[in-house]
């Protein structure tokens, strides 16, 4: 939904920042290129999903574990989250996974100084770096008090900037490859959400690949619940179940006698290891 990182009105004007997608590298290959460790089976999930701002009540995911729905996608943390997540505690991702629900990690961290509106944390060339691998290990220590056990994926939320601002966008992959490292020294797998039009495109279009993340979920509203038919980049990138698309956006459903706003997602990627 619209307000799950920013306002609707903000996501909806920093939308417009375009562009087209073009290719470079594949993702299975950064996702593959960790640590000599021993790193535990990827748990991965294939179907529909859905993310909403603030983590729905036991009961809530209890009613909509109706079979349209395989996996949700939860706020762990970092300090541009828009929600307070009263529900999201070890009890609750313990609960909710032994009813059947696959879930879905994603840490909202620093956003780019060149970003339309403002957020708490900003990211500048001089700060990315360091700021990466502070983010990083915060939402290891998010994921870990959840429940969320390493070789989970945890997918960081950057939203959509201008890309055509070299500066800023250097500076992004800084923080991200900074993330992604840390990610990978803690043995927890990197996932990144992003814009086709912005954000998803800086990763999906960089030349060099070093320490970008192995999975990646774009946003494209397009109503189109699939993850290969529409994938707008290199049709060798982000295979082997590595692929998230928010298709859809602010839906307003009633299952069981619960009703959330939610967005939907079609899921081919990993989802968190909790059992």
């Amino acid at each position: 939904m619209s307000s799950h990182r920013q306002s609707k009105r903000r996501r909806y004007l920093t939308w417009g920042v375009a562009g087209a997608a073009v290719v470079a590298g594949a993702g299975i290959a950064a996702q593959t290129s960790m640590a000599a460790t021993a790193w535990p089976a990827q748990k991965t999930f294939t179907g529909r999903a859905f993310d909403t701002c603030t983590a729905p009540s036991l009961a809530a995911m209890k009613a909509w574990k109706t079979g349209f729905y395989g996996a949700a996608a939860v706020y762990i943390g970092g300090k541009n989250r828009g929600c307070a997540q009263p529900n999201l505690t070890a009890p609750w991702v313990k609960s909710v996974s032994a009813a059947g629900w696959k879930l879905i990690p994603l840490y909202v961290g620093a956003q780019p100084s060149c970003q339309t509106g403002s957020s708490p944390e900003k990211l500048t060339p001089a700060t990315a770096a360091s700021l990466g691998t502070t983010d990083a290990k915060d939402a290891v220590a998010k994921a870990g008090a959840l429940g969320m056990k390493p070789g989970s994926p945890i997918y960081l939320d950057m939203e959509p900037y201008d890309v055509a601002n070299k500066t800023c966008n250097d500076a992004v992959l800084t923080y991200v490859r900074a993330f992604t490292r840390e990610l990978r020294a803690k043995t927890y797998r990197a996932g990144y959400y992003g814009f086709t039009s912005s954000s998803a495109k800086a990763v999906a279009a960089a030349k060099d690949r070093t320490d970008l993340p192995g999975n990646l979920w774009y946003a494209l509203w397009n109503g189109k619940n699939t993850t290969t038919g529409d994938w707008p980049f290199g049709k060798d990138q982000y295979t082997g179940h590595s692929r998230g698309h928010q298709y859809l956006v602010n839906s307003k459903e009633t299952r069981g006698g619960h009703t959330l706003t939610v967005d939907r997602d079609a899921w081919d990627a990993p989802v968190a290891i909790t059992g």
